[in-house]
């Protein structure tokens, strides 16, 4: 079997002639390219692009970027129809459609979180240091970055939660409403004046440090029990100034302590209990018990200002955080 050296030297020489006449076309397709290259960098930089999301570094970004490639794409085009070489880009797109098909199944997750973020940073959902409940994880917010939400749990433990479970996700922010809601339960005795025992609550919580006044405290029936009445408190506190646990516990010493005063049976649910005999029997209280209950009721009221415990924290991570927060304290909120 004889092979022809000669023909196919003649179409490689055939083909390195058109290549050094094409080089001009060539040269001059690189041109445009690197023009586009440098038309979509001059673009990106402009202050109109600036103002359509100044408040917003995550889009910012994205739209600079975006601008960038958009152009440089239109100068590739440019360049392939100076070389006729147009055809190549229905191959192009093909193969990329078909890539874009395969890389979408394969970084499903990474593609929604990122997506979630670029909402949210437009949205705006919550504000740093919101106090927010999300699918059931409570915390304080330290910074939304591209792919997740960063929390700091009340026991001052770092929380990442992805972006699209935070925006698919059932959210409660205790910080939007400044002022917040208590409640506690407290068992009278059946035969006691319930409206007496309503109005010595209500008034008691009035003089608590940290309740509000409007809306004021009040107080109702909430049910019948075996052996007494459940009377229900209710009292609102302003998170700016006081911590809303420190306020609720205050409440329920005070309120417990003003209805012990006035002679309310507060009854306590019955048992029957088997004791046997251990030592001798009729030993008395000891003395320092009664005397270390009396200072405790004659002590100052708690403290129920605002608590700083995660204020440290807090200011650490964002002095370490290595990416940029998407959120604005100044945008305005969903």
């Amino acid at each position: 079997m004889d092979f022809a050296f000669a023909s196919v030297a003649e179409r490689l020489q055939l083909q390195a002639t058109h290549l050094i006449g094409s080089l001009p076309l060539l040269v001059l397709a690189l041109v445009v390219v690197w023009l586009a290259w440098r038309a979509g960098g001059w673009l990106s930089r402009r202050s109109s692009l600036e103002r359509v999301a100044r408040r917003n570094p995550f889009l910012r970004d994205l739209v600079k970027t975006s601008t960038r490639w958009a152009v440089t794409l239109g100068g590739i085009l440019v360049a392939l129809e100076i070389l006729n070489a147009t055809a190549l880009v229905g191959a192009v797109l093909g193969t990329a459609g078909v890539l874009g098909v395969a890389l979408g199944f394969a970084f499903k997750e990474t593609l929604e979180n990122y997506l979630a973020g670029i909402l949210m940073s437009v949205r705006q959902p919550f504000a740093p240091r919101d106090h927010v409940v999300i699918d059931g994880n409570e915390g304080v917010v330290i910074a939304l970055t591209s792919r997740a939400t960063v929390l700091m749990t009340l026991d001052g433990n770092h929380l990442r939660l992805p972006n699209a479970l935070v925006f698919r996700s059932v959210m409660l922010n205790y910080t939007r409403n400044p002022t917040r809601r208590f409640e506690f339960d407290v068992g009278v005795g059946v035969n006691e004046d319930l409206l007496c025992a309503q109005r010595l609550g209500t008034a008691q919580l009035g003089r608590v440090d940290g309740v509000i006044a409007t809306p004021p405290p009040r107080a109702y029936i909430a049910s019948l029990g075996d052996s007494n009445v459940q009377v229900r408190f209710h009292g609102w506190v302003d998170q700016r100034t006081h911590d809303f646990l420190l306020v609720k516990s205050e409440a329920i010493r005070s309120v417990k302590l003003a209805l012990e005063e006035a002679g309310m049976d507060m009854p306590e649910p019955i048992y029957r209990v088997q004791l046997s005999e251990r030592g001798p029997a009729g030993v008395s209280e000891p003395p320092q018990r009664a005397q270390a209950e009396k200072r405790l009721t004659d002590a100052a009221p708690l403290d129920t200002r605002v608590q700083t415990d995660l204020d440290g924290p807090i200011r650490s991570d964002e002095s370490t955080r290595g990416s940029e927060d998407l959120l604005n304290p100044e945008a305005p909120r969903e």
